[in-house]
């Protein structure tokens, strides 16, 4: 086999309720760079980046020069033919090289009439567990519905998920409110859902004391771990020094030469590992193993997918032995997708493997060509700006604070 072509199409697809974080807002939507790469046997292998609009498709369109002809086995040659390491600091195509990857390792599996896990080990296991993902979030901009801003709001909405979807661990997305504020929205979560087990994110936006303080402060609860209170190896590293709660990540260590400084003087104790930002599903399974051989904790990251690189979390969680964690995602929050059959389906909190060769998707056509017709009607939005807080712009370490008492409407593009 030897690769023909690579298409990429930009989609948005649309959200439950406009998602708020310590840096912007997901506007009601995602999107996402769907890729499609053909083999000269006919094979379409399948991959998807975040982001897109016609600065990403030509990127992807400009892989042709690089690929074509080549045979999509050959995985290591072609991290170096397009994402050379040495080569990072003047064209990162980090991202690039996962979305092809998993497009190359979805034609394999179909060639060989083998799911993608078992190509890279076999599956350890058959089902995925996921965390509730909970976010404040806007209403709606459509119906008024599905605001998440107050305490209650927030146990309501983590009540909802549990009963949709059966979680048994719960994350709380914050940097957006005061740290004192989102201390008694996560106390108030931890006195509702006693027998979960919880995580807290305030996406790296803490000074290092703020972070040792909220640390200490919950102690007590039944604690994962606290993801990215700071930016940086050294803040983390101040913070895990007085803090009694493993501390994760997937903003400082998402790359080897990371990982090393990390398993040389510890700063992290459990490395988020997200398909992605790591450069494919092969990578995290490389990082997995020097995290086993180190003793540090491993978990799945979640960068706002669709079902195509879903699909890529699981078969990673399939073959990792040392996934000691629920994985995260942002799935629940989608209202749809483009692979056929709809949404993945949730059971007991976890999602199935994929059993089908390759990945185990397939692109619905209709869908495909309806949200990309929808992202020519919106564009883009911009992800680091609130459309609550114009003008707003977020520092770090931030003190420019939402205030959980403005329940003014937002105007959202939908």
């Amino acid at each position: 086999m030897r690769i023909r072509d690579i298409r990429a199409t930009t989609v948005t697809v649309p959200l439950e309720a406009p998602l708020r974080h310590a840096n912007g807002c997901h506007w009601g939507r995602f999107v996402r760079t769907i890729v499609e790469v053909e083999t000269d046997n006919g094979i379409v292998g399948l991959g998807e980046m975040g982001g897109g609009g016609e600065s990403a498709e030509a990127v992807f369109r400009a892989m042709k020069q690089y690929l074509a002809g080549h045979d999509p086995a050959r995985l290591e040659e072609m991290r170096f033919l397009i994402a050379n390491p040495t080569a990072s600091l003047y064209n990162n195509r980090t991202q690039i090289l996962a979305a092809l990857e998993f497009a190359c390792l979805d034609i394999l599996g179909q060639a060989w009439g083998v799911p993608v896990c078992e190509i890279l080990g076999g599956r350890l296991r058959d089902r995925v567990r996921f965390a509730a993902y909970s976010f404040f979030r806007y209403p709606h901009p459509s119906t008024g519905a599905g605001e998440v801003r107050t305490i209650d709001q927030v146990v309501e909405h983590i009540c909802s998920l549990k009963r949709r979807f059966g979680f048994t661990t719960i994350k709380v997305k914050a940097g957006v409110f005061h740290p004192d504020y989102e201390l008694e929205v996560y106390r108030a979560v931890a006195a509702a859902f006693p027998d979960d087990s919880l995580r807290f994110d305030p996406n790296a936006v803490w000074s290092t004391e703020q972070a040792i303080r909220f640390g200490q402060a919950i102690e007590g609860l039944r604690n994962d771990y606290l993801e990215d209170p700071v930016f940086g190896l050294n803040g983390m590293r101040r913070t895990r020094e007085k803090v009694r709660v493993p501390l994760a990540t997937n903003t400082v260590v998402v790359n080897f030469e990371q990982l090393a400084a990390n398993a040389l003087d510890t700063a992290v104790d459990v490395i988020l590992l997200d398909t992605t930002f790591w450069g494919g599903i092969r990578a995290c399974v490389k990082a997995a193993a020097v995290c086993e051989t180190f003793q540090l904790g491993v978990a799945v990251h979640s960068s706002g997918e669709l079902g195509i690189q879903l699909a890529t979390m699981l078969h990673l969680g399939a073959v990792i032995p040392n996934l000691s964690f629920a994985a995260d995602a942002h799935y629940h929050h989608l209202t749809d997708d483009i692979i056929e059959g709809g949404l993945m389906r949730y059971e007991a909190g976890s999602i199935r493997v994929p059993d089908g060769p390759g990945l185990g998707v397939k692109l619905d056509r209709e869908k495909l060509r309806e949200y990309s017709e929808l992202y020519q009607r919106l564009g883009g939005y911009p992800y680091d700006q609130d459309p609550g807080r114009p003008g707003w712009t977020a520092i770090v370490p931030n003190d420019r604070w939402a205030d959980p008492s403005d329940d003014r409407p937002v105007s959202v593009p939908y």
